[in-house]
């Protein structure tokens, strides 16, 4: 994968499963305690997170770690 483009990837499925869940960027924002601009920026790949973050995003999203990697 060129570099860069996991956090394109992690974002867009990041996206997609907030989507599916029916939350708004602010919405899940508040669940993490984090900035919406935060959420936005690792949405659009433009921010790194940590392991831990992903680790995070997922319980906040309730699904595996690994659908947020997987690029499609």
């Amino acid at each position: 994968m060129c570099e860069g483009k996991i956090l394109k990837v992690f974002g867009f499925n990041m996206k997609v499963q907030r989507m599916k869940k029916g939350l708004t960027q602010f919405q899940l924002a508040e669940i993490l305690n984090v900035h919406e601009k935060h959420i936005c920026k690792i949405e659009t790949g433009k921010q790194n997170v940590t392991l831990k973050t992903l680790e995070r995003i997922a319980n906040a999203l309730d699904v595996d770690p690994n659908v947020l990697l997987v690029n499609k």
